[in-house]
């Protein structure tokens, strides 16, 4: 009877161990905490409905394995030092624009060429996506850092301060605000002076008077005020710009798989899709409300089809052959059929 007593006891005490263990909290799970870069306000347009919302997805995604830790207002360097700053560790990701590098992703500037039929952000970011999974010579120009996504802005337009421009003579002498690549080459062939500087230097420059325009796209408009300094629209599909969110080497190369197949399938053609739209697309009716409400003055006018014909001549396919050439006499024989795809892809 006492042994009986015994193993009883010692039963309870087991069950009750078992309960306590079962009850007990499970140890938390490590959240992997990532720096992210962005040179434009936390506050603007592409922060509030592209930024912000790409990280939480990304947060999501990891089911808060990854938690994003976001540096706006070039709080962590300047945007034009990204691509090297990422080099160097000093943020884990970042929001890159590939205008700053002129010649360093040349042939994923096939999409900037003036005059590409690119009919939204969104379609030309989808399009630029695939063009960078289809030639590992273009991968291969940016692999100083990992891209995870790439996307394009809606065709830039010009705004400038003191005189519309309404034909091409108009533009001649006139200092325009430029990314580099094969936007500045348009800006040359149209005769005017192309002028690049960051995005955050555009408001003050217009103000005054270093430079006479700026090509832009909505979202900039929208962010950085411009439309405060700026009055006179001109409307003509001269070029898109491009950009990636890319992370650095070394914090890519840190996360476990699970993890990067997490963060990939927000980004990739889906991610790429979602910046496009979301920073750009939908930013051109909310410039309207904001000038209507606020009484800025806005003049538009849109550059008749003869001015827009001759433009095409002088800036549209020659600067694509011109392109073509320049990467064949790099080595990438591929080129021409980058461009032909680009073209098929985009319609």
């Amino acid at each position: 009877m006492k042994n009986k007593v015994v193993l009883l006891s010692l039963v309870f005490v087991l069950m009750a161990s078992l309960l306590v263990i079962g009850c007990a909290p499970a140890a938390p799970t490590q959240v992997i905490t990532l720096k992210y870069a962005n040179q434009n306000p936390e506050a603007g347009w592409d922060g509030q409905n592209a930024s912000l919302p790409w990280l939480r997805q990304i947060e999501k995604a990891t089911n808060g394995a990854v938690k994003m830790q976001g540096y706006f207002s070039q709080s962590l360097f300047k945007g034009a030092d990204t691509w090297e700053a990422l080099k160097a560790n000093q943020a884990d990701v970042a929001w890159c624009f590939h205008g700053y590098w002129a010649g360093m992703t040349s042939l994923a500037d096939v999409i900037a060429l003036p005059f590409m039929p690119v009919p939204s952000a969104e379609k030309g970011s989808e399009v630029l996506w695939k063009l960078y999974e289809k030639y590992p010579s273009m991968q291969k120009q940016f692999e100083a850092n990992k891209v995870v996504l790439l996307w394009t802005s809606n065709p830039y337009f010009l705004v400038t301060t003191k005189k519309q421009v309404k034909t091409l003579d108009d533009l001649k002498g006139m200092k325009i605000r430029t990314t580099g690549g094969p936007p500045t080459e348009m800006t040359k062939a149209l005769g005017a002076v192309p002028t690049p500087m960051g995005m955050p230097d555009v408001y003050m420059n217009l103000e005054k008077g270093v430079i006479d325009g700026a090509l832009l796209p909505w979202e900039a408009i929208l962010s950085f005020k411009l439309f405060e300094v700026g009055k006179y629209y001109t409307y003509a599909p001269f070029h898109v710009v491009y950009f990636s969110q890319s992370f650095s080497r070394a914090s890519w190369d840190k996360l476990p798989k699970t993890i990067q197949d997490q963060i990939m399938s927000v980004s990739g053609v889906t991610g790429s899709k979602f910046w496009g739209k979301n920073m750009f697309d939908t930013a051109a009716k909310e410039v309207r409300n904001i000038i209507k409400d606020k009484k800025y003055e806005m003049i538009e006018y849109t550059l008749p089809a003869a001015e827009l014909e001759k433009a095409r001549k002088l800036t549209g396919e020659p600067l694509w052959e011109a392109w073509v050439k320049a990467q064949e006499g790099k080595g990438f024989k591929e080129a021409r059929d980058i461009l032909n795809t680009a073209v098929q892809l985009l319609k």
